[in-house]
This record gives structure tokens, sequence and C-alpha cells, in this order.
């Protein structure tokens, strides 16, 4: 018994260590957040190509004013690759099924826009179902943005 009670007691106590090793290196690798000159931004991503539907070729580009390290303004826009506005009328070429996931991700773009006011950086905006490719052209400009605001 006392042989149970010893492999128990090593086991605690190594679980403990291990916990508090995970929570040590949490808190050590976390970066300091980034400090930002007020004013206002652009920033690109780079082109995607569509995917295995045809749909969301493209990049975006974002205007952002910043404030005491948060994002105050922003505007999204969303290009085809010939350089054209995704509007209204994006994707009505295609198959209705294909139709409403363009124009979904069309409206998502001010949704992203929207969401990331108040925050100082694009990884706090949660991607809408169906819109992934606008989040990472969304996320990719507005990080771009941030790094021509960065101070030295």
């Amino acid at each position: 018994m006392n042989k149970k009670k010893s492999i128990k007691a090593a086991l605690a106590f190594f679980s403990t260590v291990i916990i508090a090793l995970s929570l040590s290196a949490c808190s050590s690798s976390e970066s300091k957040a980034a400090d930002y000159n007020d004013g206002t931004y652009s920033g690109r991503s780079s082109n995607y190509d569509e995917d295995e539907s045809g749909n969301g070729a493209g990049y975006g580009e974002v205007t952002i004013k910043l404030e005491n390290n948060r994002i105050t303004e922003c505007s999204f826009v969303m290009y085809n690759l010939d350089g054209t506005v995704k509007d209204e009328t994006y994707g009505s070429e295609l198959s209705r099924e294909n139709r409403l996931k363009a124009q979904k991700a069309v409206q998502a773009g001010s949704k992203y826009a929207s969401a990331v006011i108040g925050k100082s950086n694009a990884d706090d905006v949660d991607t809408i179902s169906g819109a992934t490719i606008s989040c990472k052209e969304f996320k990719e400009a507005v990080n771009d943005a941030l790094k021509k605001a960065e101070k030295a």
C-alpha cells in the first residue's frame, strides 16, 4: 500500500510540474502588443486563385484609421484579378448556388470591416462560414496596413 501511495504522490507532483511549465511557457511566449502610429493606412492582400468551384479569385484592400493602438474605422473592398470591384453583380454569370456563395462573400466583407473596429489586430475577427477566402483577404490586408503603422 505504501508503494501505491508513493506512485500516486509522484504522479500528482509531476502532473503539477507539467501544468506549471505549460502555463509559464504560454505567458512567456506571448508577444508584446504592437505599438502603432495614429493615422490612416491602407493595405492589400495577395492575389487569391479561385477555389475548386471557380469562386473567389481576386484580392482585397482595406483602409483603416488607428487611434491609441485601436482600429477606429475600416473599409474593405474586394476586387477581381482584373481590378474590377466585386459588388452586387459579382457572380451573376454563375449557377444560382455559386452566385449565392459569391454574394455571401461580398456581404461578409462589410461585416469583417465592422468586426475589426475597436480591435488592434485582424486575428480577433471570426471567419463567416462560406466566406473563408474573403476573410483571408481581409486579414492579410489589415495586417499589411498595420505593418505600415508600426512604430519603429
